[in-house]
């Protein structure tokens, strides 16, 4: 079988042409096979990275990289749902556009698309219902485990994808926590979260880290790494695997590194240590995948 290796969306408010040159460099020297350019978190973010859209697709196209175009995980208004209709329109077939949202799955009905983490896919028929309104691949929910995600695996129409690096996205709401916390309105927000690029930590009462806000975006504290699970995954048939994207890592390198994971080159253990290098001092979750406490890490074995 073979393992197709997927850069998720930037997730984060990033200065346009830092989000730009990132992707170039995806395009010129990672080796991933399927990359997913968009806006997936804030509509009020779109505006800046609009410009830099076609030439980034140019250059992923350019490479042999399939693209895919995401959009965003809550629509709210008008204005929102307009700009997902616009993407969902853009009529190029060589190019699928991910949906995050229902209402997306609706308007592209009878197209080929792919479905994000965002959709609540748990039990069969839901899977079998998208694979029916022309789904290709579906990226499961992040809270799932083993049990949960081989039973979906089993008999199912489309191949299934697994997130196996990055901040979990937990939730997203309507609400800018981010910008509340700077003591700034949601419609004023002065775009603050563009100071955290790979969000802004949150601590308990007593000062313990907890979770990461990004805008209107709920994320883990820690960073998920999967490897230790790549090779169950690929026995109940699962052979995408999402990257998602952080600004304190080379994700160059960590896409060099579950490449190796996947094929069996290194296993599990060095995978982590060198995971714990280049990020030295973040803390790591595996935790739902095991059917614990999705915060929790347990050491590969």
């Amino acid at each position: 079988m073979n393992n197709t290796l997927v850069m998720g969306p930037v997730l984060f408010n990033w200065k346009p042409e830092d989000w730009r040159d990132f992707y170039f460099r995806i395009a010129d020297e990672a080796d991933v096979d399927e990359v997913f350019v968009g806006e997936a978190v804030c509509s009020k973010r779109t505006p800046f990275l609009d410009p830099f859209i076609p030439d980034v697709v140019e250059r992923l196209v350019a490479a042999d990289k399939k693209v895919v175009l995401s959009t965003l995980a809550l629509i709210m208004n008008t204005r929102e749902m307009n700009n997902v209709r616009d993407i969902t329109a853009s009529g190029d077939e060589d190019i699928l556009v991910e949906a995050n949202d229902v209402s997306a799955t609706a308007l592209l009905k009878g197209q080929p698309h792919a479905i994000g983490p965002y959709v609540n896919i748990y039990n069969e028929g839901t899977r079998d219902y998208f694979a029916r309104n022309g789904a290709t691949s579906i990226c499961l929910p992040v809270e799932l485990d083993l049990n949960a995600i081989g039973a979906l695996a089993k008999d199912s129409p489309v191949p299934l994808e697994v997130m196996v690096f990055g901040r979990l996205p937990l939730a997203i709401s309507a609400r800018c926590y981010h910008a509340r916390a700077h003591k700034l309105h949601k419609d004023g927000c002065q775009y603050i979260c563009a100071e955290d690029p790979d969000g802004l930590d949150v601590q308990t009462l007593n000062g313990e880290p907890f979770l990461a806000v990004n805008g209107v975006q709920t994320m883990s504290h820690a960073y998920s790494d999967l490897s230790a699970s790549v090779s169950d995954l690929q026995d109940l048939g699962i052979n995408r695997f999402r990257l998602s994207p952080h600004a304190n890592v080379d994700m160059v390198a960590v896409a060099q590194l579950y490449r190796e994971v996947a094929n069996g080159a290194i296993d599990a253990q060095e995978a982590h240590a060198r995971l714990s290098g280049w990020m030295d001092g973040a803390a790591f979750c595996n935790g739902y995948i095991k059917g614990e406490n999705g915060h929790t890490f347990s050491d590969a074995q």
